[in-house]
Order: C-alpha cells, then structure tokens, then sequence
C-alpha cells in the first residue's frame, strides 16, 4: 500500500535546512512533492538526502510567464511550502493572496527563523539564534561552560521543520471539511519554544534539580548521576538515563553501587560527587564489557555509537533504521504504519530535472514551447 499521504500534491520551492526536510517528510508519507528550483541552478547530489523523493521543474521567477506557470502548477495542488524571508514570495506575485486567488483550499506553508512578524522578522539568522531567543541553547552544557549547540535539530528540524508538516497535515485535515485554505506561519523560534513546555514547567515547580539558572546541573541536562554520559576504559561513551527508582536499582545492581551512600537518588546537592564517583565507576571497563553488563536491561542504557556504529547495530539492523540507496547509506522512513506502509519515494533529484515531465504531467505540455521562448524555463 502507498504511504498515508498518498494522493496528496505539494509544491515546494526550493530552500536550505528546514523546508528541504519538511518536504522530504511529506514525501516519505506518500505524497507528491514538485520542488520549484531557480531557473539556470545546477546541481544536485544524491548525498542531498532531504531532497530524495520528489521531482524538480525550474522555472525562471523573473519571468511573466514562469510565474504564470508556477501559479499553473499551484492551482492544481493540495499545499504549498516556502522558506524565504517574509515578503519574497508577495514580491514575486506568489504571495499567499495570489496563489488562494487561484486555489481557494490550498494550505500555504511558511518557513522562517522569526516568524512572519515582530521586531525580528527581517533579520537573517540560523538554528543557534532562534534557539538562542526562547531559552533552549542556555539549558544545554556543563556547569561552568558556554552553551553546546545541540547540532541544528532543535531549531531547524525539531522546532521547524517538523512543525510545519504538523501545522500543514492539520491544515490540509481542517480544508477537507472546510473547503477553504490557509497560511500555515511556522517560525523556530515558535516551535523552539514548545519543545521546552515540560522544562517551563519544570522551571516553574521550583523544585531543586530540575531547572535552575545554570545548565548542566539539572536531571535531563547531565546534572544528575544517573542521567548523563560517561567514558569507559577503552575510551567509548555509555549513556545512562535511570531515573525511575526501580531502573536506578537495577543501575545500582549491575554497576556495584550498593553501599548506602547511593540510597538518596534525588538530592540534587550529592549529585557533583555522586558524578565523579560513578565515573570513576565506568572508567573500570570497556565499553563492550558494559554493554554486555548493561544492554537490553531496565536500566535505561545504551552506548554511544558513531554514525559509522549506528549502521551496524543489531537493533536498527533488524528495524532496518538505516537503509543504502544508490550507495548512500541514510535514515529510513519513520514513523511507519500497520497499513499504508509510506517508503522512500527515489533519490533526489538534479536541479530542473524534471521540467518537460512535469509540464506534460499537470497538463501544461502545450506551453512548453511558450515557456522556453520567453526564457521561463
């Protein structure tokens, strides 16, 4: 069976980080993605895994005739996706106005840092500042030192592009019954935001431990002995997360902790030593000899794999977590499904690659000579 958003047509013009990996979520799902590429781009690789799955027109924007066939394209669509700064797409003639002038239900996806208003809104910035503002960059990091940037997941994927295939999967449900579409306003900092709910409210409890003004002396952020990584005797890293008393006994157990000194698991003050004790700890083994201790028990445990280990593992192995593709190794699709079962669609695609395919596809093949005369495509 075909994905769940099987049957589903998107336009997605192309950006970088984000709106790539919302389009290429859509995509796993089943749906039809048509990524608008800049007209004269090159390019393309098949390492460029958040573009797989879809197909590529090119189309000159300056061109009367290449927004009239973009807008062609969208009045034939469910969604459409952008990431640009706010006022790109209304300088262009495909602001949200134009193209629900030509396709009342479509649900209009937008990408930025910022959001669409506010005093920010213009500025350019990347996942480290928009992560920055709403307080999550501040919570990750050891007691004393700066900031770790968390790589881009939590601004760009996390709180952006998978808020904005949430906020367009709800649209496109709430059109269905509606008839009418919408802009879909997704900033990152927004989204950012949200992913720090339960710590708001861990902040706001007051409760020693759990979200004081310095980071890394928490129970989520590395704070707690029994929730943090540590490095084992042949240098590999192990990750402990027990924090429910019954897998911390299970961790007292198997790591030889049964004095009396480790009864009082939650007080935040014994935390610092307890660290450098259990330390001291891990550092008596390798990491295979932990793993051997510790793998596939309660004790909420798993070494620290490269992305070379990771492919390996038997785990995603037998999930098949990680799949090769034309000899590029990549995650698979997630989440899955009992029924419609989505998969990956193809590799991506070159730049343009598919603009006379497209064109006949949609209908609009008999414009084609138009178009190439008037330098739109």
């Amino acid at each position: 069976m075909p994905g769940p958003l099987a049957g589903l047509k998107i336009i997605e013009f192309a950006g970088i980080g984000p709106g790539p990996f919302c389009a290429m979520l859509l995509s796993d799902m089943g749906a039809e993605v048509i990524r608008i590429d800049r007209y004269g781009a090159a390019g393309g690789s098949k390492f460029d895994i958040t573009g797989r799955g879809r197909r590529s027109i090119a189309l000159n924007l300056k061109t009367e005739q290449g927004v009239r066939a973009a807008l062609d394209l969208i009045g034939q669509a469910d969604a459409l996706l952008e990431g640009f700064r706010p006022g790109v797409m209304e300088r262009l003639g495909l602001g949200p106005d134009e193209c629900l002038a030509v396709n009342p239900k479509l649900v209009y996806g937008r990408m930025t840092g910022w959001g669409q208003e506010g005093p920010l809104s213009q500025a350019a910035g990347h996942d480290i500042n928009y992560i920055s503002l709403t307080g999550a960059l501040h919570a990750i990091g050891r007691p004393g030192e700066k900031p770790v940037p968390p790589l881009n997941l939590v601004g760009d994927f996390g709180g952006g592009a998978l808020y904005l295939a949430f906020g367009m999967t709800c649209g496109l449900i709430e059109a269905k019954k509606s008839g009418r579409g919408q802009v879909v306003d997704t900033a990152m900092t927004d989204g950012s935001a949200s992913l720090m709910a339960m710590f708001f409210g861990f902040k706001g409890s007051g409760f020693p431990g759990m979200m004081s003004g310095e980071h890394g002396t928490n129970m989520l952020d590395g704070g707690a002995h029994f929730y943090d990584t540590y490095e084992c005797a042949d240098g590999g890293w192990i990750s402990i997360g027990a924090i429910e008393p019954q897998f911390y006994a299970i961790l007292r157990e198997k790591a030889g902790l049964t004095d009396a000194y480790w009864d009082t698991q939650m007080d935040a003050s014994l935390w610092p030593e307890q660290k450098q004790k259990i330390a001291e700890v891990f550092r008596t083994k390798s990491r295979d000899e932990w793993c051997a201790i510790m793998e596939g028990t309660d004790i909420c445990f798993a070494p620290v794999l490269s992305l070379d280990e990771a492919i390996d593992h038997p785990h995603n192995k037998a999930r098949e977590t990680i799949v090769e593709i034309d000899g590029v190794v990549q995650p698979n699709v997630a989440p899955r499904f009992s029924r419609t079962m989505p998969e990956i669609q193809g590799p991506p695609p070159l730049k343009g690659e598919h603009t006379e395919d497209i064109l006949n596809d949609w209908g609009l093949g008999g414009r084609i000579k138009v178009l190439k005369d008037a330098g739109a495509i």
